[in-house]
């Protein structure tokens, strides 16, 4: 094969690299005839990595755990689903009057949970008539399905938080929440 062979196939490969970039990346600019043009309304949802304000905080609440440095975890749901699986929901917010770190330690102990950052992981459901302790569920990865990303919270401010835990017996109505630095509360289980 000739060099004018080679460089005449690296032209044509490089022509048509261009070609299809071009009708690629042009792709996306031009709308669909059948798309419905958005709208500017104020019932838009939020893009992903917005944050948005609830208007309204949960009125229940079932129990309040008290913990260090103003912490306040408020529990305004505990529902048991058809899968199995007892989610826990509710709000931690900062009572004190400056921002505070909230503690790594809420992570718990386990090597497994820990190395995925500061979560709700070290929380625990007590059931003491059946004398059972229910840990948070972790994916397959090893991940706690708790709220997860915890680093400070603002004087005042609250962040609303799940823990999801295998469900106890429907028998079960009374468990203790414990949670690591935080005080135990009662939850009444339907």
């Amino acid at each position: 094969m000739s060099i004018r062979c080679a460089r005449k196939g690296l032209a044509s490969l490089a022509v048509a690299s261009v070609a299809v970039l071009a009708v690629g990346c042009g792709a996306e600019d031009k709308p669909i005839a059948n798309k419905p043009a958005a709208t500017t309304s104020s019932a838009q949802k939020p893009q992903a990595g917005q944050e948005t304000q609830s208007a309204e905080e949960p009125s229940e609440v079932l129990a309040v755990a008290k913990g260090q440095k103003g912490l306040e975890l408020a529990i305004n749901s505990a529902e048991r689903d058809a899968g199995g699986f007892l989610t826990i929901k509710g709000q931690l917010k900062n009572t004190s009057a400056t921002a505070t770190i909230v503690s790594s330690r809420l992570s718990g102990d386990e090597t497994e949970v820990v190395k995925h950052g500061n979560s709700l992981g070290g929380a625990t459901l007590v059931d003491s008539i059946g004398k059972k302790r229910y840990y948070v569920l972790r994916d397959t990865d090893g991940r706690p399905l708790t709220t997860s990303g915890l680093s400070n919270l603002g004087a005042d401010k609250s962040l609303p938080v799940f823990m999801q835990f295998p469900a106890p017996p429907a028998s079960v109505t009374d468990v203790s929440l414990q949670l690591p630095t935080f005080e135990p509360a009662t939850l009444k289980l339907s």
